[in-house]
């Protein structure tokens, strides 16, 4: 019973870094896919202003899941680094490229035009291998006797290459919203225009891969066909955040439309947990089969408990001190 609870607890934690990593950071990588949309130097100022000061701490919870993971699951680790080995690779060069655009494009005046370019490119590979790596995780691996047994780049698919351009669309809303709270004037007026076209793309991509998914996982099908009253609910809430954003933009309103869209992608995520619950690598190993022992799942968790509400404290006060509109003139 102690390592069934250390277990649902571990991934309780686990779950809700990686929630916070997808809100947190999601909005400053959609801010670097739609820069090169933005319409002038000024509008893409005011955009990294506005993620400049806390970007860094938005991937803290990146690394809390991942570290996380390792600890207390790490059969899990020896299955997913060889089937998602090249595009958690590509992830991570994406996010260390943009990292190192953020610096340089605020030093180096004469080529800022290739750190604006590096900046997106890198939001651009991040933000796409995640999605497919979601997109692999709901396929499922082929794994026998605990240990992978299938292609390099079996996690390259037509459903995953969908699930990544779906994501994209998603942060670049999360981006768009959040460049409206954010922003006053013409950057502000620019991203009302293109949040509603950025909402149709994601309900669009929302409707493909929840029709795609039943097909590919059989598991899920029995779960989404036989619970019908659990497991709509997180669709029907997702919708329903939705509407509001479209609502909220159509009234003008400026922290709605991002409020509105977080609720999107948390009621998104928690329907993806629900349907896959409780395998972390489906179709076969559970958490509970996944689990280190009981003595380093306790260890690590006094640990961890303690730096939660730091994170969580330090998250809340740059967020306060960084409060309020932003303009082009650099923060630095």
């Amino acid at each position: 019973m102690e390592l069934i609870n250390l277990s649902a607890i571990w991934a309780l934690i686990i779950g809700f870094g990686v929630m916070m990593y997808i809100l947190m950071d999601g909005f400053d990588l959609g801010v670097g896919i739609l820069y090169p949309f933005a319409p002038d130097e000024h509008a893409r100022d005011v955009m990294m202003n506005s993620v400049a000061p806390i970007w860094d701490g938005n991937e803290t919870w990146l690394v809390l899941g991942g570290a996380g993971l390792l600890a207390a699951f790490p059969l899990v680790y020896t299955i997913l680094l060889p089937a998602l080995y090249l595009g958690v690779f590509l992830m991570l060069a994406g996010l260390i490229f943009r990292g190192i655009a953020f610096e340089f494009r605020f030093k180096s005046v004469r080529n800022r035009h290739w750190w604006n370019r590096a900046f997106c490119w890198g939001s651009m590979v991040a933000t796409f291998c995640q999605g497919v790596v979601v997109g692999a995780y709901i396929e499922g691996f082929e794994v026998a006797n605990n240990v992978y047994v299938g292609g390099p780049f079996d996690w390259l698919t037509p459903f995953t290459v969908i699930t990544g351009l779906a994501l994209m669309a998603g942060y670049a809303l999360l981006g768009a919203t959040w460049t409206i709270l954010k922003s006053e004037g013409q950057v502000q007026e620019w991203a009302y225009r293109i949040t509603p076209r950025l909402l149709g793309l994601v309900l669009a991509g929302f409707a493909v891969i929840s029709i795609w998914t039943p097909f590919v996982d059989d598991f899920v099908r029995e779960r989404w066909f036989g619970h019908l009253t659990l497991f709509w609910v997180f669709p029907a809430l997702a919708l329903l955040c939705a509407a509001m954003v479209w609502r909220s933009v159509a009234r003008r309103r400026e922290g709605q439309p991002f409020v509105a869209t977080l609720g999107l992608f948390f009621f998104t995520y928690l329907g993806l947990v629900a349907s896959k619950w409780p395998y972390l690598i489906p179709p076969d190993i559970t958490l509970w089969d996944a689990a280190s022992a009981p003595e380093s799942q306790l260890f690590l968790l006094l640990g961890v408990l303690f730096v939660i509400p730091v994170v969580l404290g330090y998250t809340a006060w740059s967020y306060w001190v960084f409060r309020g509109k932003v303009r082009g003139g650099g923060y630095h």
